[in-house]
């Protein structure tokens, strides 16, 4: 019998960060529709129109068997590294510097979306497959730097976009879908350890993100200047108070915030619905990660207990990183926050991927025989303390 309880609260979780997202960005960017477009539900009609197609996808894809993404995992991927391909080539063809400096996007007639934002998702689902498929072997070396290469070839076409969050946050997310599936923990923190003298390179010899870094470790020597962002951030999560200042009557929309309905919409929401707000919103961001390494929990084998795992925290390393760097607790990165921030095409993808996790919920086992360790960890294979 289906586990309808994990996917129905999965699902009212999903409509209302959308809702929330909703009413945010049209609060958010009123002001900035009216005066670069003369309306001030220019930026919403866009929004209803990519959410109503996203949650239509969510729901056809929720109504496809989930063992179908292993067959597609290996076409999937290569078509992200071509998409990703193509960014580059376009960066390197275009002569000019694109957009805030970053090539991150495909426009096709009047259609404009973020191939990045694709090959997350893609990049789980290959995980997902590989790992299951060759698990009996997922001890040896050969099996580690298959997946390492996989990874590290997909962050650093990223990169180059150039976006180093973005590749950071896969990468975290990858390397977990490895560790849960029982790769070696000596060759994770090996390829971690080699890791670091490149992330100081990128970071470090790159102007814009040293400055990033800057301004986020002396905050208040760069307030007009490096550190302009985030301080406005601040102060819109510090006007908000308990309660809010009310919806619809942020002062930071007005120009003070840049592109107030993207990256730091949670900090118009703090100013507007106050401390209350931003805790309901990172509630339920804390049930989604719940319910979802629940539904992994009781996947019915292995690749969907992978794939699980991966779009759970896919969800809560992007919330995460997004949420961090609007309360300046990290260094401004320019990623979306899932399901509220406003980009179509992190809205369709987060949500194909929510549609794919509530397939594997329908389809997982009961809780006595679902597949939990007897410490009650994520891990492979199941141990259920009862000798199986």
């Amino acid at each position: 019998m289906p586990n309808t309880r994990l996917d129905i609260s999965l699902l009212l979780i999903t409509l209302a960060l959308v809702a929330i997202g909703t009413v945010m960005i049209y609060s958010a960017s009123s002001v900035l529709g009216e005066m670069r477009f003369e309306s001030s539900s220019f930026f919403l009609n866009r929004w209803l129109l990519r959410a109503g197609l996203a949650l239509l996808l969510m729901t056809l894809v929720m109504r496809v068997n989930y063992q179908v993404w292993a067959r597609l995992a290996k076409p999937l991927l290569i078509l992200g590294v071509g998409l990703l391909l193509a960014v580059v080539l376009q960066k390197l063809l275009s002569g000019h510097a694109g957009i805030r400096g970053a090539h991150r996007w495909i426009q096709i007639a009047s259609i404009t979306f973020q191939p990045s934002e694709l090959v997350k998702l893609i990049l789980v689902i290959y995980m997902a497959e590989s790992l299951a498929r060759r698990h009996s072997h997922i001890h040896e070396p050969r099996e580690f730097a298959h997946h390492a290469a996989v990874v590290v070839a997909v962050a650093g076409l990223i990169i180059l976009q150039p976006d180093l969050g973005m590749a950071v946050g896969l990468g975290t997310v990858a390397a977990l879908m490895m560790v849960v599936a029982g790769v070696r923990m000596r060759y994770m923190i090996g390829s971690a350890l080699a890791a670091l003298p490149v992330l100081y390179v990128l970071i470090f010899w790159v102007g814009y993100r040293k400055d990033r870094i800057e301004a986020f470790v002396s905050r208040s020597e760069h307030v007009q200047g490096k550190g302009y962002q985030i301080t406005q951030s601040l102060v819109g999560l510090a006007s908000g108070g308990l309660t809010g200042v009310g919806l619809g009557h942020s002062h930071q929309k007005f120009l003070f915030l840049p592109d107030p309905h993207t990256d730091f919409v949670f900090s118009i929401l703090g100013e507007e619905w106050g401390l209350l707000g931003t805790v309901t919103v990172v509630a339920l961001f804390l049930l989604f990660g719940l319910i979802g390494f629940r539904i992994a929990r009781r996947a019915p084998d292995l690749h969907g207990f992978l794939l699980s795992v991966g779009i759970t925290s896919l969800v809560l390393m992007y919330a995460l990183l997004n949420i961090g760097v609007v309360t300046a607790v990290l260094p401004t990165t320019g990623l979306p926050l899932p399901f509220i921030s406003y980009g179509g095409s992190s809205l369709m993808l987060t949500l194909i991927g929510v549609g794919i996790l509530l397939n594997v919920a329908r389809q997982g086992t009961p809780p006595s025989t679902s597949f939990t360790s007897m410490t009650g960890a994520l891990v492979w294979p199941p141990q259920t303390g009862r000798g199986t």
